[in-house]
């Protein structure tokens, strides 16, 4: 009865023995844990600007880690987030980049597998590990490449971030430093972006983007911060170039051409979107789409658009290409027919007045008949005048027998109109 009471006793022991231990390991700086079989891990870490190497090393004799398979998993997760990121790894370190962490927390347990059956022989217990990093100031830092050749940067400024903080950039890339050409300035007057040109990238680079905060007061006491880009993977292509399409039997095929980029080129590294009135959206990874077309009664519009995806994902969509009008060659859209027209005779028509205005072709069109004189009417009277006094002298030479005749005779030529003459 006593042998077996003993027993709890001794895992009760062991117990406070091994809290004890991991106790005594927090205080030293040094984080060892114990488990019943005997591994032990301690970690420590290794800076270097934004880079934090976090080392570890286990008390395996030199027989055991060739006799078995030794492996690690490594656990951690950055303060105010709630991804944990976890690793199975073979090597006793593992680089972490802190960007704009402020610290993470990470532990680490180490195992042993059998190399004949790869079945897990025994591990230890999770080793703890907290590092606190300086305080960051800035917060959703977001870049973007555009045009090829041009680089944006943006950032916010937290709100317990002290009131002499001011932000400067720069970026590394290809082994040169470039500081920033133009920055983006809030109400406040205090950096929140970096706008660049004419840059050009080499797509398998990386660009280490470098941020400082410094206290203007004191320019002995910053803060520096750093985030790497794939140039790829951040680039915000143009629209697809010479969108078109085709009528093919009772199809509409839409043509197009892949964007300029700063990486490949090539026709398997772009996915493609298409978007036609009144239907759904498709992806599409070749330079072309064909769907049926069944003469709508209006006509409807074709835009693409691009992003990288299967060389190298990129989560960035161009804007949407110039719309492409889509109708049926062989009808004839009457309200732009009699739109057109109507423009073209309202031109000629204003062309026209403008011509008769400067030629005064009105005036003579509507000038009025003149009336005679006082003048002509003169002249007629006296011309009357003087006929009738040669009338009187010829009919004066007339003998008086003939006279009657000769009366009569003037009379009929009166009559007839031939007095004139």
């Amino acid at each position: 009865m006593a042998h077996v009471t003993a027993v709890p006793v001794i895992v009760i022991l062991s117990f406070f023995q091994c809290k004890t231990l991991f106790s005594t390991s927090l205080a030293s700086g040094q984080h060892k844990v114990t488990d019943a079989l005997g591994l032990h891990n301690v970690l420590w870490i290794t800076k270097h600007d934004s880079r934090i190497i976090l080392s570890w090393n286990n008390n395996l004799t030199k027989e055991e880690t060739e006799k078995h398979t030794v492996k690690y998993i490594l656990s951690y997760r950055f303060f105010n987030t709630t991804q944990e990121r976890k690793e199975r790894l073979q090597e006793k370190k593992k680089i972490i980049h802190l960007e704009l962490h402020s610290g993470f927390n990470a532990k680490v347990k180490t195992q042993l597998f059998a190399k004949e059956t790869g079945e897990i022989i025994k591990e230890s217990d999770w080793t703890e590990f907290t590092y606190k990093a300086p305080p960051v100031y800035i917060q959703n830092l977001s870049c973007i490449i555009y045009n090829i050749s041009f680089f944006n940067c943006t950032w916010h400024i937290k709100a317990e971030a002290p009131e002499d903080i001011q932000i400067f950039s720069s970026y590394k890339h290809v082994g040169k430093v470039f500081e920033c050409q133009q920055y983006i300035k809030n109400a406040k007057k205090k950096n929140i972006g970096c706008h660049m040109k004419e840059i050009y990238f080499q797509p398998s680079r990386k660009i280490k983007l470098n941020i400082t905060a410094r206290n203007l007061r004191n320019n002995s006491r910053q803060l520096s911060y750093y985030k790497a880009f794939t140039p790829q993977t951040i680039e915000k292509l143009n629209p697809p170039i010479n969108v078109s399409f085709s009528l093919e039997n009772r199809s509409i095929k839409i043509h197009w051409k892949p964007p300029p980029t700063i990486g490949s080129a090539s026709n398997k590294c772009f996915l493609y979107q298409v978007k036609i009135t009144d239907l759904k959206i498709v992806n599409v990874t070749e330079q072309n789409y064909k769907y049926p077309f069944h003469k709508p009664a209006k006509r409807c519009t074709a835009q693409v658009r691009a992003k990288k995806e299967i060389c190298i994902r990129n989560k960035i969509w161009s804007e949407w290409s110039e719309p492409v009008f889509i109708h049926n060659e062989k009808t004839v859209d009457v309200l732009l027919l009699s739109l057109t027209l109507f423009c073209l005779l309202m031109f000629l028509g204003g062309l026209l007045m403008h011509a008769c205005k400067r030629y005064r072709c009105l005036e003579f069109i509507s000038m009025p008949v003149p009336r005679p004189s006082a003048n002509i009417k003169t002249w007629l009277a006296d011309e009357t005048h003087h006929q009738m006094e040669m009338y009187s002298e010829v009919t004066a030479g007339i003998p008086e027998e003939n006279r009657d005749g000769a009366i009569q005779q003037q009379k009929c030529l009166k009559d007839s109109g031939l007095e004139d003459l």
